[in-house]
């Protein structure tokens, strides 16, 4: 059995009850660790350390017009912060940010040569990034033929922050080896993408916990949905009738699925609801997120810069809620336990890392019709090989609702590559991470 991760909690019970009394307190507390809700406020109690003496500061630095009236060595950093160079914005509007190289600008062999390795790159490192995710929160580590039980990594929170370390290191060299272009966003302003970008990440970590990979890859593709709710909430945009049609043929694609497939290899006790109330977290925290970028986009950065900006108040939230919690030193002693999970764990984050790079390189000099149509087989892909891996069953009409959700998602990339063609004088939409 996996040890009681939380350090604080013991502390104070044993300290201020009885022993008899503080063992039965902590028996509970052990017990509830193994819901899902109370994991989840246990880390946004965790963020919330960090974000309310943040907000603080922050909302004390304006009330003095610290940019005006501030002086000192921390300045700059304060400035930057908390201001940015919102003021300075102006300047920026002509600068060319990471712009899309024409089909032109090289061979047709080389184009195409170009086309086949950034496919192979999204396809092999999402395909294994899908494949271990689904090996490291739904298999055991440790087993052996004697005893034959082993012990299964619970703490999704930690893999979030595998996963956003080595992204923030990788992002924060690429910013320096090829100095990316100053912008005039607040820093703190890439906190609520960062919050909700680690939220949606949990969830979709411990979804695997209580649905089938297939149902969690059809449940992502649904999605558009949200983002489009979420788009007029935020952003206030408006969307065309053909966007709202596919839009139905997936969530009726997927119902299709989620009603008759068979996939569901969890324990009796452990009910769908759990997974799908968390699939519907994943997919809100990940339109806001989403939303949200696009909103920063406008200070004029680039795509990397965006995910060094948000991975590093991913690592300050995720680090500080894992100390607090005792998480990290658990998860650490897991890794040293189990040397299979730790090279998992960082295979994983490696594969997350290099395919954000994939996505940015991809769109660059492909534009985003070809990403999105190389994503989509790349989901279908999972599926099978999730299927195929894990022996995950599908009923014939499940099979169905996935190929219309697919096929909804290509009429998506048909209609719009549509409509940019016949609007080839609009700039290109800028893409978000």
């Amino acid at each position: 059995m996996p040890s009681f991760s939380w350090r604080v909690w013991p502390g104070l019970l044993q300290l201020f009850l009885p022993s008899a009394v503080a063992s039965e307190q902590l028996s509970l507390l052990d017990g509830w660790h193994d819901v899902w809700v109370f994991r989840f406020f246990v880390n946004m109690l965790g963020y919330s350390t960090i974000i309310i003496p943040g907000f603080l500061l922050i909302s004390y630095f304006k009330r003095i017009n610290y940019v005006e009236t501030g002086r000192g060595v921390c300045y700059p950093l304060i400035k930057a912060c908390v201001f940015g160079g919102e003021t300075k914005t102006g300047l920026l509007d002509d600068v060319s940010i990471a712009p899309r190289l024409e089909a032109d600008s090289g061979s047709p062999v080389r184009q195409a040569i170009k086309l086949i390795v950034c496919a192979a790159g999204l396809q092999i490192s999402y395909l294994t990034w899908g494949v271990l995710q689904e090996r490291v929160m739904t298999r055991s580590y440790g087993e052996n033929l004697v005893e034959g039980e082993g012990e299964q990594f619970k703490d999704s929170q930690f893999l979030v922050f595998m996963n956003r370390i080595l992204a923030l290191t990788v992002s924060g060299l690429w910013c320096v080896l090829f100095k990316q272009p100053r912008h005039g966003a607040p820093m703190y302003k890439y906190s609520f993408a960062s919050l909700s970008n680690i939220l949606s990440s949990w969830c979709q970590y411990e979804a695997l916990k209580y649905i089938s990979f297939p149902t969690q890859v059809l449940a992502k593709a649904s999605k558009v949905i949200p983002v489009m709710l979420m788009g007029k909430v935020v952003n206030r945009k408006s969307y065309e009738y053909w966007e709202y049609l596919t839009a139905a043929l997936i969530s009726v694609g997927v119902s299709m699925f989620l009603l008759t497939s068979t996939a569901n290899s969890h324990p009796a006790n452990v009910t769908t609801l759990s997974g799908v109330a968390i699939l519907v977290g994943y997919i809100v925290f990940d339109s806001f997120t989403s939303n949200w970028q696009d909103n920063l986009f406008k200070h004029k950065m680039s795509a990397v810069q965006m995910m060094f900006g948000v991975n590093l108040f991913s690592c300050l939230f995720t680090v500080g809620s894992l100390l607090e919690t005792g998480g990290l030193f658990d998860a650490l002693g897991f890794m040293s336990r189990h040397s299979e999970f730790a090279f998992h764990a960082v295979l994983l984050s490696v594969c997350s890392a290099c395919g954000q790079l994939f996505i940015f390189y991809t769109i660059n000099q492909f534009g985003a019709a070809v990403f999105t149509i190389i994503m989509t087989l790349r989901q279908a892909i999972a599926i099978l090989l999730s299927c195929f891996l894990y022996g995950h069953a599908v009923t014939w009409l499940g099979g169905l609702g996935i190929g219309v959700v697919f096929l909804s998602l290509f009429l998506r990339v048909y209609a719009r590559s549509r409509m940019k063609t016949g609007r080839r004088s609009a700039p290109p939409p800028v893409q978000k991470v």
